[in-house]
């Protein structure tokens, strides 16, 4: 195959293509680079296997270590299970991919993205999106594409595409925009509390970088020649169902639909029911009828085509009658509750969060800096993590029986998505410098269960006392596109989320959007339509906020008594060692003489956590009392702790102690000085001076009674 490199610049950025040269046995191979950043991306396809009724795509992106200059760690010293990142980037690139490929098509269809080279500047999940589309029609796959993905940041005031991994942490802004030459098909973001606008205006801005990228893609595949491959099915389904199913059923689902009381399991039920009348009645045709040898042939046939003239009926409703099939007006919330404490203390704050039939509990655990997630085994520069969001959703949720698993990328992506809806409001760690993590347990689910969960979350962080910058709430979108005619629904419930078009959560504070993730089944949205969207989100995700402030409507002034109690203070970072000692025999030593936990920072801030406040402050005193720099005339309220024939050793603060020189014990001559102290006497000193070796002389004379009380009440404070 001949090489041909292609390259597109933004800002001064270039993205480079290269085809021709890696992976020959894969159906389509592309590598991508920016910067340092390097990614091989391959498509590879196989024949359809019998009795498949899906599209069989999987999506793996990895990375290597050595991309990064880095050896794993672990005693294999190569590389394990994927960090979360990279599960994430690996949902990045699918969402967009999937919708484009013809409904009818059961081929399977393997994407592997691999980084190869990262530098520190450039992340890699937008280019492997990317190369992911250039793979696929070079592999002549059936495809709606050309698709590309892009990253908008905002430094200022001004729109950037594919800001460095520093600016899009000093920025306000993180979007991720992919697109096909039909729209906007996927985005994914995370904001300060931006008002719509700009984060319409940021999609906006990004698609058109897109629009560029997918023209870069059509120019490789002019200059290869390569004939895309037809989007045509391959043959004309027998009809014969279709028409049995509308001619027997249409009323009667028509009449499921507009049962507006129906819970989803009463409207489940009853649409089995009809699906169950119609394969009896077929199954007592005669033997050689066609339409009973294709359903007893093919046990997928009439549940697929039963679902899609549901889908057909329900989806007409709506655009007919603007009627949903609970009742809804199309910018209706369902009914909200919420409770907090809902969890004995034990659990450090608690909430339950109900929409509908949808119902979330959240679980807020805080701990020390010690608790924080390290990254290591990771290329990008974030090395831990002080907010964890996770999600469970048990098969219970939704009346299923299912092996209960770690969790998939689905509970991944959805954790990932509340905790960077949240995350904007979380205090900085010099105001609470607790680790906190989040746990949402999705109880019951009837759609929109990650909203449920950043809802349950907020009202969770505010049970636990956290004091968040402002409380968050979220709503799901969806869209029912025919032709020309678009509706979009507000709140959608597991079947809109099933059967329509697309799935668009907006989360936020009343003061702008904190995240945002859309997905599609059709191959794209114009900038319009989404705009309408976003804006009709913001009274719905109003309503929802007001419901859960009138639960709780700002942060527990105290937190739970099971809580731990954190002191925090700095130390001078050349004395770190000093405290944790050699092979950590003090911090050891301190730690089970208090009970405490105590963890030290590069830049000397300890923290201590302890169940009992008195239990911090002895080891706050310790440390202090360790490292403080002890400066002539400064004066101390001190302890004996040795006599020699010379003087006496006093103890000024915990492991810093001092001599006072028999001459200078009092302002007459002293013969012996246990004539004048004892081991255990509180006496007040002054520091007279601190030699070259660093031996500390003490004083009792000349020391002025304001100065004996202030080292008097200094000491009744520690």
């Amino acid at each position: 195959m001949e090489e041909i490199n292609k390259s597109i610049s933004f800002d001064g950025r270039d993205i480079r293509l290269k085809v021709g040269v890696f992976a020959p046995q894969a159906g389509g191979a592309v590598m991508i680079e920016s910067g340092d950043t390097a990614v091989l991306v391959t498509a590879t396809t196989a024949k359809a296997r019998e009795g498949i009724d899906f599209l069989p795509l999987l999506v793996d992106y990895e990375e290597r270590l050595y991309a990064g200059g880095k050896i794993p760690g672990g005693f294999l010293r190569r590389e394990g299970r994927p960090p979360e990142k990279v599960t994430l980037t690996g949902r990045l690139i699918d969402r967009p991919l999937r919708p484009l490929f013809p409904s009818w098509l059961r081929d399977d269809i393997q994407i592997v993205a691999t980084t190869l080279s990262m530098d520190e500047e450039v992340p890699p999940d937008v280019l492997a999106v990317t190369g992911s589309s250039v793979a696929v029609l070079l592999a002549r796959l059936p495809f709606y594409g050309p698709m590309a993905a892009v990253r908008v940041g905002l430094v200022g005031d001004d729109f950037i595409i594919n800001p460095t991994y520093r600016e899009v942490k000093n920025g306000d802004l993180d979007l991720v925009v992919a697109g096909s030459p039909h729209g906007v098909i996927m985005v994914e973001a995370g904001a300060n509390q931006l008002p719509e606008q700009d984060i319409i205006e940021a999609i906006d801005f990004g698609y058109e970088a897109v629009c560029d990228l997918i023209q870069a893609q059509r120019e490789i595949i002019a200059e290869m020649g390569i004939e895309l491959a037809s989007l045509e099915a391959p043959k004309v389904v027998d009809p014969t169902l279709e028409d049995y199913i509308k001619e027997k059923a249409t009323e009667s689902i028509k009449q499921i639909l507009s049962e507006y009381d129906l819970d989803k399991n009463q409207r489940d039920e009853k649409l089995d029911a009809i699906k169950e009348t119609l394969a009896e009645a077929i199954a007592e045709l005669p033997e050689e009828e066609a339409l009973r040898v294709m359903v007893e042939s093919d046990n997928m046939a009439l549940g697929n085509t039963f679902k899609g003239v549901t889908k057909k009926l329900m989806r007409k409703q709506i655009i007919d009658e603007g009627i949903r099939v609970d009742g809804r007006k199309l910018d209706e919330v369902r009914p909200v509750s919420c409770r907090v404490g809902v969890l004995p203390p034990r659990v450090h704050g608690s909430s339950l969060f109900n929409r509908g039939l949808t119902q979330v509990m959240s679980a807020v655990t805080l701990g020390t800096p010690g608790d924080a997630q390290e990254l290591a085994d990771d290329l990008h520069p974030q090395d831990e993590k002080r907010y964890l969001h996770h999600y469970n959703f048990p098969p219970f949720s939704v009346g299923e029986t299912k092996p209960l698993r770690s969790p998939g990328r689905r509970e991944i992506g959805h954790g990932a998505l509340a905790e960077r809806a949240l995350f904007p409001v979380i205090p900085a760690s010099d105001i609470f410098p607790y680790v906190i993590r989040v746990v949402s347990e999705v109880l019951s689910s009837n759609g929109s269960t990650s909203m449920g969960s950043v809802c349950a979350s907020t009202l969770g962080l505010m049970d636990a006392g956290v004091p968040i910058i402002k409380p968050v709430s979220g709503a799901a979108m969806g869209l029912i596109k025919e032709d020309e005619e678009v509706r979009i629904l507000t709140d959608i419930q597991g079947i809109e989320d099933f059967l329509g078009d697309m799935d668009f959560k907006v989360a936020g504070t009343d003061s702008g959007i904190t995240a945002l993730q859309m997905d599609m089944k059709i191959t794209g949205l114009s900038i319009q339509i989404i705009a309408e969207a976003i804006h009709q989100a913001k009274p719905a995700r109003i309503h929802i906020l007001e419901k859960m402030l009138s639960v709780i409507n700002e942060p527990r002034p105290d937190m739970s008594p099971y809580a731990p109690r954190l002191l925090t203070f700095k130390i001078d970072p050349e004395m770190i060692g000093l405290v944790i000692g050699p092979g950590g025999k003090t911090i050891k030593g301190i730690t089970e003489e208090t009970g405490v936990k105590i963890d030290i920072d590069d830049d000397g801030t300890v923290t201590i956590a302890a169940a009992d406040g008195e239990k911090a402050k002895q080891a706050c005193n310790i440390i202090q009392g360790m490292t403080k720099k002890l400066n002539p005339g400064d004066v101390y309220v001190g302890r004996v702790t040795r006599i020699i024939p010379i003087g006496a050793f006093v103890e000024v603060f915990a492991g810093k102690e001092g001599m006072v020189h028999i001459s200078q014990i009092a302002d007459y001559r002293v013969g012996k000085v246990e004539d004048e102290l004892a081991i255990g006497d509180e006496v007040i000193v002054k520091v007279r001076e601190i030699d070259a070796k660093g031996r500390v002389n003490l004083t009792r004379l000349n020391i002025h009674p304001d100065e004996a009380a202030a080292a008097r009440a200094n000491a009744m404070n520690l």
